[in-house]
């Protein structure tokens, strides 16, 4: 039995963060899982920009209500689904997510959750479980699942080399050289073949 385990921002959509700090005029905001390997420094980092500038949940679902899919995405999605199950496994919040999920035809995702004050000010986050991405590849290997993982962060290394087979996808050129024995691939055609080789 086979699971694919995807990342989401980079690789089925466009990263939020900079979508947001393109839409806010915050380049700070440009910073992202690829270049901030430790998530909670870079999460508190970003709730204190948002809270200096006085944005809100409100502002951010603005900018991510216009992010589509990255061209190929769904039709990627679509024929991966038909051919197998697949999990999104993302940092991202399920206030981010639920736009974007409708976009690509509702597959699961399994995500974090936000604190949100009655205001609309985000004061804080609450991950599912410590390493998410790897530890829910380890929960479905457990219960009989071969996974089989991609992403393009920092963050995905753990699910990708935990896996049956694991893809770097549309990653940064320091993470290709860092981990040469994992194969990268840039466009849907060559992932999709190669998850499909590996099942």
């Amino acid at each position: 039995m086979n699971i694919v385990c995807l990342d989401m921002e980079g690789v089925l959509v466009p990263e939020i963060w900079i979508a947001f700090a393109e839409a806010s005029g915050i380049p700070e905001l440009r910073r992202t899982t690829r270049d901030e390997p430790d998530y909670d420094k870079l999460m508190t980092w970003r709730l204190g920009i948002l809270k200096e500038h006085g944005l809100g949940l409100k502002e951010i679902q603005a900018t991510i209500a216009k992010i589509d899919p990255l061209p190929g995405a769904k039709a990627f999605l679509d024929e991966l689904r038909a051919t197998t199950q697949v999990i999104i496994l993302s940092d991202t919040f399920e206030e981010f997510a639920k736009p974007l999920m409708e976009k690509l035809g509702w597959p699961t995702i399994f995500c974090n959750s936000l604190e949100v004050a009655e205001n609309g000010e985000i004061t804080g986050y609450k991950m599912r479980c410590e390493k998410s991405k790897l530890t829910t590849v380890k929960a479905l290997q457990s219960i009989g699942y071969d996974t089989i993982a991609s992403g393009d962060s920092f963050n995905d290394l753990g699910m990708i080399q935990a896996s049956k087979a694991g893809f770097l996808f549309k990653s940064t050129e320091q993470i290709k050289k860092d981990y040469p024995q994992i194969p990268a691939y840039e466009e849907f055609d060559d992932l999709l073949a190669a998850i499909k080789a590996a099942l």
